[in-house]
C-alpha cells in the first residue's frame, strides 16, 4: 500500500469510528449539528489529500434536513468504495452551510462528487452558483417626514429597529454612523462584529451593531480578492454598501452635499434604526452563495428588515436564491425589500419578483442639476450635471469622425479619441458600450474640455446626473437628435454649456426609465414591481477608498456621493418598513408590505398622473412600471384596512403552480401536502394588495378572492370603488364592507371578463375601498393578454 493510501485508510478509519459515534442512539444532537460534523469530518477528509483535481464547479444545495442521517450514511459509504484506494480523487471544498435562510449548503465540487450528492437519499436539488449585480438628502423632505411630527415623532424614532443590509460592506468611521445619543445595544441582538482586514470588533458602535463578510463564493468562481483594491471584511471599499446603509438608517448629517451640489439635510429614513453591514459583494459582483449565507446570519442574528439592492436575471422561484432565502427570512417575521432592477424601459425585466419579497422600481424626485447647453444655430438644450464651475463659452463640438475615428469612437470608448482632435472642445458622447464615468475620463485624458452625454432612444429623455471627472452634461434623446442634427450640418459646429447648480421645483415624481418592468417572468399572476421610491441622483454616504465615479483615476474623495439605481430606491423602502414597523411592533412583514402599497400615491405634485420617463414624461405610468404608486410613508403608518398573507398562503401559491413537494420543501424546510380534496387552487387567489389577471389560451373569466383586515378606525363602512381596465368587466361582491372592531376580517370576490379582444397587450385600472374621506385603500389592477 503506497504512503497516500496508507494515510487514506487511516484518516477513514478514524472518520468510521466517528461516524459510528454520531450515529449511536444516545446521541441527540439535533441534525442540524450532525450536518455540520459531516462537512467538517469530510473536508478534513480530503485535504488531507492534496492532488490534482478534476474541473470544479461551486454549487447550491438543497436538502432535506429531517434525512441529514441518511445522507451521511450515503456520502460516508460512497466515500469508502470510491475512495478509499483512489490516489486521483479532488479536492470538495465546503463553503457554508445554510441553517435558516434554506436547509442545505453551498460546497465546490467535481462533476463526480456532484453526482454522488445527487444519488444521495435527501438530496432535493443543486444548481451552479454565479454572480447577481448591484442594482445601482432632501429624499425625506420630498416624501414628507419632518423631524417631530407624524413617523418622525420621538415615539416611533425610540423603538430599537435592526436593519441588515447585504451590500459592498460599510465604512465605520462615516459620520451618518456616529452612536451619538444611541441607547445600548438591544439584549436580543445575537449577530457579532467580525475582524478582518481593517476592520476590527471596535469597528461597530451602538449605531452598527454587526458587521460581517462572505466571500467563498465569490473567490471559487473569480479567485482570491484582490486587496488592494478591496477588504476582506465588512469595510467598504466601493461606497455602494455606504450609501444605501446610510439611505435606510443613516443619522441626521446637516450641510451634507457633494462639492457643494444637492446640499442640505442627509438622513435615512429611519435614521434612529440600527444596523447590520453583510458584506457579500465585491468588485465584480455577488455570488448567490454568498448572499445566501448572509442573509441567513442576517436571520439568526435578529434583523427585523433586510434590504437588497441586488439581484439576477427573472427566473423561476425553485432556482432563485433570493426568493428560496427571502421565504425564509418573512417565516421569521423578517420584512424583505429589493431593489426591482436596472433594465428598463423594457418589458419583463423585473427581478425580485416573489411575492413575499417588496421589489422597488426607482423614480426622480423633485430636485434637479440643470445645465444649458446653447449649440451655435442659438437653439437651447436643457440637460442635467453635477459640475458646479464657470460657464464654457464658444467652444468646438467633436463627435466620432471628427473626435477620433477610430472604432466606437463615437461611444468614446477607452483609445477611441485623438488629442490632436479633441483637445479643447467639447466633446459628444453617446450612452453604450462602456461606463457614463469612464466615457469622460476618455474625454479628460484625450484633452477635451467637456463632454455632452447623449442618450440613446432606448434611455428616452432620462438625466442622470453622474459624478464625472471633468464637466459634462446629460442629455436626452431628443435634444441629442437636435445637437447632431445641427453638427451634420453646421461648417464649424461651437456650443457654449451654463451650469446652474441645484434646482427644485420640477415634476416629481416620474418613474425613471432605467428602472425594470413588469410583468413577472417567473409569476405573471403577481403585478410587479410592488412600489417604486426614489431612486435618480440620490445624495448619501460614500466610502473613503473610492473616488465619486468609481475610476481608480479619480484622486477626489467625498463624504457624500450622488448616484442613480433601484439599488438607491431600494433602502429608502426599508428605512419606512423600519418605521412603520417601529409603529406598529406586531405587524406580519405582509401587512407591513400593504400599507405601504394600498396608500401609495399615483399623483405628482401638479396633481397629474405619475409619468413614466421611459415611455415619455407625459405617459402615465402603468402597474408594470410603478407597481401601486409612489411610497408614501405618512399614509402608509394608517392604511385603514391590510391584506395579511400567512407562510401557508404563500406555500397553496406555490402549489397552484404545481411545484413539487421536494421543491416546497426549499422554501418552507418542512414537509407541505397540497390539497388533494378536489379545490383547484388559483395564483391568483394569493391575498395580494394588488389583482394581476392573466387572459390567455382563451380564457375569458377571472375570478380572485380577497380578505382584508380592519388596522384603522374601530367602526368603519368602506365602500368599493372600480376604475374598470379597458375591455374589462370587473364586479366585486359584496360591495359593502361593515367592519365593527379593529382586526375584524371580512372577505370579498372580484370577477373579471373580458368584453372583447384587446388591440393591446395589457390595461390597467383599479380597486378601491373607500371609507368616508378617511381611508382609501387601494388595489391596482393589471390585465394582460396572451
Amino acid at each position: 500500500m503506497t504512503e497516500h493510501n496508507t494515510k487514506s485508510y487511516i484518516l477513514w478509519l478514524l472518520l468510521h469510528r466517528f461516524l459510528l459515534m454520531l450515529l449511536s442512539p444516545s446521541n441527540h444532537n439535533r441534525p442540524m449539528m450532525f450536518f455540520r460534523s459531516l462537512f467538517f469530518l469530510i473536508f478534513f477528509f480530503f485535504t488531507s489529500n492534496v492532488i490534482a483535481s478534476p474541473r470544479k464547479q461551486t454549487y447550491v444545495i438543497h436538502t432535506f434536513t429531517a434525512t441529514t442521517k441518511d445522507i451521511v450514511t450515503s456520502l460516508f459509504t460512497s466515500l469508502q468504495t470510491e475512495n478509499i484506494h483512489d490516489d486521483d480523487f479532488s479536492l470538495p471544498e465546503i463553503h457554508y452551510i445554510y441553517e435558516n435562510a434554506m436547509s442545505g449548503f453551498s460546497a465546490t465540487l467535481t462533476d463526480d462528487q456532484l453526482q454522488t450528492v445527487k444519488n444521495t437519499k435527501g438530496f432535493i436539488s443543486a444548481y451552479p452558483d454565479e454572480l447577481l449585480s448591484l442594482h445601482t438628502t432632501y429624499s425625506h423632505e420630498f416624501l414628507g417626514l419632518e423631524y417631530g411630527i407624524g413617523l418622525w415623532n420621538e415615539t416611533s424614532l425610540s423603538s430599537d429597529v435592526i436593519i441588515g443590509l447585504v451590500d459592498t460592506g460599510i465604512s465605520p468611521d462615516h459620520v451618518s454612523f456616529r452612536d451619538t445619543h444611541m441607547t445600548p445595544v438591544p439584549s436580543r441582538w445575537r449577530g457579532s462584529c467580525d475582524q478582518g482586514t481593517n476592520f476590527s470588533s471596535s469597528s461597530c458602535n451602538k449605531k452598527i451593531i454587526g458587521a460581517s463578510a462572505f466571500y467563498k463564493g465569490y473567490e471559487s468562481i473569480v479567485g482570491k480578492i484582490n486587496e488592494t483594491t478591496d477588504f476582506r471584511s465588512a469595510r467598504d471599499a466601493q461606497g455602494h454598501g455606504t450609501h444605501t446603509a446610510s439611505t435606510a438608517a443613516g443619522d441626521m448629517v446637516r450641510k451634507a452635499s457633494y462639492f457643494g451640489q444637492a446640499k442640505g439635510l442627509a438622513t435615512g429614513m429611519r435614521f434612529t434604526s440600527r444596523i447590520a453591514a453583510y458584506k457579500a459583494c465585491w468588485a465584480i459582483g455577488c455570488a448567490n452563495t454568498d448572499v445566501i449565507a448572509a442573509i441567513d446570519k442576517a436571520i439568526s442574528d435578529g434583523v427585523d428588515v433586510i434590504s437588497l439592492s441586488l439581484g439576477g436575471s427573472s427566473r423561476p422561484f425553485y432556482v432563485d436564491p433570493i426568493a428560496i432565502a427571502g421565504f425564509g427570512a418573512m417565516q421569521k417575521n423578517i420584512f424583505v425589500s429589493c431593489s426591482a432592477g436596472n433594465s428598463g424601459p423594457s418589458a419583463s425585466t423585473v427581478s425580485n419578483g416573489a411575492p413575499w419579497l417588496m421589489t422597488v422600481a426607482a423614480s426622480y424626485t423633485d430636485r434637479t442639476f440643470p445645465a444649458i447647453v446653447r449649440i451655435g444655430n442659438r437653439k437651447k438644450i436643457v440637460g442635467s450635471s453635477l459640475y458646479k464651475g464657470k460657464s464654457l463659452k464658444n467652444l468646438s463640438l467633436a463627435f466620432n469622425t471628427t473626435a477620433g475615428g477610430g472604432r466606437g469612437a463615437e461611444f468614446c470608448i477607452r483609445d477611441s479619441l485623438k488629442r490632436e482632435l479633441v483637445e479643447g472642445k467639447i466633446v459628444i458622447c453617446l450612452r453604450g458600450a462602456s461606463g457614463r464615468t469612464a466615457k469622460g475620463e476618455e474625454v479628460k485624458r484625450s484633452g477635451g474640455a467637456a463632454m455632452l452625454l447623449v442618450s440613446t432612444e432606448a434611455e428616452g429623455e432620462e438625466l442622470l446626473a453622474d459624478p464625472h471627472v471633468l464637466p459634462a452634461v446629460s442629455i436626452g434623446s431628443s435634444d441629442g437628435k437636435t445637437l447632431l442634427s445641427y453638427l451634420s450640418r453646421a461648417a464649424n459646429a461651437t456650443a457654449s454649456i451654463r451650469f446652474r447648480g441645484t434646482t427644485y421645483g420640477a415634476t416629481a415624481p416620474v418613474v425613471a426609465a432605467f428602472s425594470s418592468r413588469g410583468p413577472s417572468v417567473a409569476g405573471p399572476e403577481i403585478s410587479k414591481p410592488d412600489i417604486a421610491a426614489p431612486g435618480l441622483n440620490i445624495l448619501a454616504g460614500w466610502s473613503p477608498f473610492s473616488g465619486p465615479s468609481l475610476l481608480r483615476s479619480d484622486p477626489r474623495r467625498v463624504q457624500f456621493n450622488i448616484i442613480s439605481g433601484t439599488s438607491m430606491a431600494c433602502p429608502h423602502v426599508s428605512g419606512i418598513a423600519a418605521l412603520i414597523k417601529s409603529v406598529h411592533g406586531d405587524w406580519s412583514p405582509a401587512m407591513i408590505k400593504s400599507a405601504i402599497m394600498t396608500t401609495a400615491r399615483i399623483t405628482d405634485n401638479r396633481n397629474r398622473p405619475i409619468g413614466d420617463m421611459g415611455a415619455g414624461p407625459v405617459t402615465a405610468a402603468t402597474a408594470f412600471a410603478i407597481g401601486a404608486g409612489h411610497v408614501d410613508p405618512t399614509r402608509a403608518v394608517d392604511p385603514g384596512l391590510v391584506y395579511d398573507t400567512s407562510t401557508v398562503d404563500y406555500l397553496n401559491y406555490l402549489c397552484s403552480l404545481n411545484y413539487t413537494s421536494e421543491r416546497i420543501f426549499m422554501f418552507s424546510g418542512t414537509r407541505y401536502t397540497c390539497r388533494t380534496d378536489g379545490v383547484v387552487l388559483s395564483p391568483g387567489d394569493l391575498n395580494y394588495p394588488s389583482l394581476a389577471v392573466n387572459f390567455v389560451d382563451g380564457a375569458t373569466t377571472a375570478r380572485y378572492k380577497r380578505t382584508v383586515t380592519n388596522v384603522g378606525s374601530q367602526t368603519c363602512e368602506y365602500m368599493a370603488h372600480v376604475e374598470e381596465p379597458r375591455g374589462v368587466k370587473v364586479s366585486v361582491e359584496p360591495k359593502v364592507l361593515k367592519f365593527q372592531k379593529v382586526r375584524e376580517r371580512l372577505s370579498y370576490t372580484v370577477t373579471f371578463v373580458a368584453q372583447a379582444s384587446s388591440t393591446s397587450s395589457a390595461s390597467f385600472g383599479a380597486l378601491v375601498w373607500i371609507c368616508d374621506d378617511k381611508y382609501k385603500v387601494r388595489s391596482p389592477i393589471a390585465v394582460a393578454w396572451g
